[in-house]
């Protein structure tokens, strides 16, 4: 049973949830609470466990500050960023209500961050939660495993221990929530990039049936593993450490270590081709494991089963996904046409996938077309996919594409992957994804940003963002500008494409 609110005592407002009373912050007219653990420190004996539930405290407990972030790969300076933290507390939730109380009854809305699988945690400035809910929700963020710690398919251990992170989470907002000012039965989950695939994997989870009834997937990753490709992956970073891929063995390693042995197969993976097929060619060595357990199947294929069907769904992606990546690859402006061919070959669909590329696109030069597969193969198609699984099977999608250019780095990035976050929550000075921005946001930025958490909170209020359902006769797409638009789905040769591919479970060749 939840517990009940107590008085707020002045500008700390508290709250008793149920392992005991919470005393947190007020920041602009929001309350606010950091740092409350949902599970027990996964370390030690509960180290690769599923999570466990959390012991109960005496007292008030301070709920003023981020938990530490879980273990975390190199990428961004984020393993620094762990390293530095104190304590092993990493299952932590945070929240932000504009009126907590039990009889408030608001909206709720929990983010699940991205980060390939690999990085991520709740406390970074562009996922402060504050603007967003004062548009009058509750708002969640919280950490789960990612890398090796929550991914990592370890002999002796369960799949996808970061979704089930991600289930708990889940879990205690429907026990606690509405202590906060929130309602239990409108819970909606947002996630970008690999959020949003752990967004898509929960659609498809047994165990997360009834725990949202709404979901916001921004930006859908492709990628989900075989079991047998992910077992090979982790044998390869275990092997780093000149040990084998199972719990005896991996317990007592330092996380540090861990996260690092991960980074180093990472950065190498291309020798494995072969082997591991496209997740090789992209450095994807982590992603949700199809291991018919705890996920029995893809979401694409569970939803065009109907495991969606009660849900109501916002998905889309940003038009130019795959720019920032090239950036960050040193290849912008760079890409040759070998490149772009390797591209085409490795990643288009079916085995005249390059062709069809290439006659779709018939004035695009080796970087457009490089960008175009990337973009397709990753994000823009299996977000599409996902939507189009839904309404097939009865259920209701609504689709967007954001097509604002990102006004900072010169113009240089379009409207890439990333954009969106700071968009959606309206950090647009804050964090690293406010780069995309530019210094101090300019007028067409804020009104973007006003309209997409309109948008979004609209849609976790009553299941209407704004615009048209998606149907497979008009394909009406809200496409997010200057000037914001309802048109047909714009990227038409991309979908007929990638039409007939199914995004199964990647597998592992040459067994």
């Amino acid at each position: 049973m939840t517990g009940v609110a107590s008085e707020p005592s002045g500008s700390q407002p508290e709250v008793r949830a149920t392992a005991g009373a919470l005393r947190g912050s007020r920041e602009a007219g929001v309350a606010v609470f950091r740092g409350i653990p949902f599970a027990d420190p996964p370390v030690g004996p509960l180290r690769f466990a599923a999570p466990s539930p959390v012991r109960r405290w005496d007292g008030v407990r301070a709920a003023v500050s981020y938990g530490p972030p879980p273990p975390q790969g190199g990428h961004f300076g984020m393993d620094t960023l762990s390293q530095d933290a104190v304590g092993d507390d990493w299952l932590t939730v945070n929240v932000w209500s504009p009126e907590p109380g039990p009889g408030a009854g608001l909206p709720v809305m929990v983010w699940i961050q991205g980060g390939a699988y690999t990085i991520g945690t709740s406390g970074l400035p562009e996922y402060d939660g504050g603007r967003l809910a004062r548009n009058g929700v509750v708002v969640v963020t919280f950490n789960y495993r990612v890398g090796l710690e929550g991914f990592g398919q370890i002999e002796g251990a369960p799949a996808n221990r970061g979704l089930l992170d991600q289930v708990a989470a889940l879990e205690w907002v429907r026990d606690n929530i509405r202590a906060f000012g929130g309602d239990p039965d409108r819970v909606t989950v947002f996630g970008q990039s690999a959020g949003a695939g752990s967004v898509a994997a929960l659609l498809a989870m047994e165990r997360a049936a009834g725990l949202f009834g709404r979901a916001v997937a921004q930006s859908v990753p492709g990628t989900f593993f075989s079991p047998e490709l992910a077992a090979d992956i982790a044998t390869a970073c275990a092997a780093e450490l000149g040990l084998r891929p199972t719990v005896a063995d991996l317990s007592t390693v330092a996380p540090t270590r861990l996260s690092a042995a991960g980074d180093a197969v990472g950065a190498k993976m291309t020798q494995w081709a072969e082997r591991w097929g496209q997740v090789a060619h992209r450095s994807i060595p982590f992603s949700p494991v199809v291991d018919c357990e705890t996920l029995a199947a893809t979401p694409w294929q569970a939803l065009a089963d109907g495991a969606g069907r009660d849900i109501e769904l916002l998905v889309g992606h940003t038009r130019d996904e795959q720019r920032l990546l090239t950036a960050l690859d040193g290849m912008l402006g760079q890409v040759t046409q070998e490149q772009a061919a390797t591209a085409l070959h490795v990643f288009g669909p079916g085995r005249d996938g390059a062709r069809r590329y290439a006659d779709g696109f018939p004035a695009a030069g080796p970087e457009q077309l490089y960008e175009l597969v990337h973009s397709d193969w990753l994000f823009r198609m299996p977000s599409l996919h996902l939507a189009q699984a839904q309404t097939a099977a009865g259920g209701r999608a609504h689709v967007y594409e954001l097509t604002w250019p990102a006004p900072g780095m010169d113009g240089a990035l379009g409207a890439c992957h990333g954009l969106d976050v700071p968009l959606v929550f309206g950090n647009l000075d804050r964090g690293q994804p406010a780069a995309l921005i530019g210094e101090g946001p300019c007028p067409e930025a804020e009104a973007l940003s006003t309209r997409m958490r309109t948008a979004w909170t609209a849609f976790a209020t009553h299941g209407d963002p704004g615009w048209p359902a998606y149907d497979t006769e008009h394909r009406r797409v809200q496409l997010f500008d200057t000037e914001p638009t309802v048109t047909a789905y714009p990227e038409e040769t991309s979908r007929l494409i990638w039409q007939d591919h199914t995004f199964p479970a990647l597998p592992l060749f040459g067994q």
